[in-house]
């Protein structure tokens, strides 16, 4: 898990109670990433505590509430670098469900569906981007820069894909939709599962009597 060696490379830095690593983390990976639940967070230090990855020590406040700080054990700082000499997979695959819809439009052979998809898409990009850009010039901290530049680059990536698309699907006057279209027609009238015609209703038994 991501957030659990994020914190886990903030304690070795030092012991900090939640409120510090929260304020540590979100200044750390940027505004990019997003607030960190305090409710998450203690979640994360209480199973780095069962697995001996840290040590909670509980200091009294002479008028707060006592406050829990939390220490890197030697296991602790194994792991964090075991988790930093791996590469990193993408987290979530290939499985986009902007991808997905790019497959449904083109099925569906309609010309102004593909474009409205696309066009939805390609706004909401460039709303991202320009988010992006104005976030990376205000940073102060290069590795959030670093960061931010990070995520401009992903984004101007999917744009990419958004202009690939277009010049495939609709590049033609329609040809390839057409086809795209009368393939998936084809291939449901091939299935007898995809009619009324087919269908067989009861259980299996009631079947094997009838």
């Amino acid at each position: 898990m991501a957030i659990q060696h994020a914190v886990l490379a903030l304690l070795a830095g030092g012991p900090s109670h939640g409120y510090q690593l929260k304020g540590a983390f979100e200044a750390a990976v940027g505004p990019q990433w997003g607030p960190l639940n305090i409710g998450h967070l203690y979640q994360i230090l209480d199973r780095l505590s069962r697995d001996d990855l840290v040590v909670a020590e509980r200091q009294p406040q002479p008028i707060k509430p006592d406050r829990v700080v939390y220490e890197i054990t030697p296991a602790g700082r194994a792991e964090l670098a075991r988790w930093l000499a791996e590469p990193s997979p993408r987290s979530g695959g290939f499985r986009d469900d902007f991808f997905l819809k790019v497959t449904a439009a083109a099925r569906s052979g309609s010309a102004a569906t593909v474009r409205t998809v696309l066009s939805n898409q390609r706004g909401h990009l460039l709303r991202e981007l320009r988010n992006l850009d104005g976030l990376r010039r205000a940073a102060e901290d290069p590795v959030v820069g670093l960061l931010l530049t990070a995520a401009s680059r992903h984004v101007t990536a999917d744009l990419s894909f958004v202009d690939d698309a277009e010049a495939v699907l609709l590049g033609d006057e329609g040809q390839l939709l057409t086809r795209l279209a009368t393939s998936t027609a084809d291939q449901s009238a091939a299935d007898p599962g995809a009619t009324g015609s087919g269908r067989v209703s009861g259980s299996g038994p009631e079947r094997a009597a009838g």
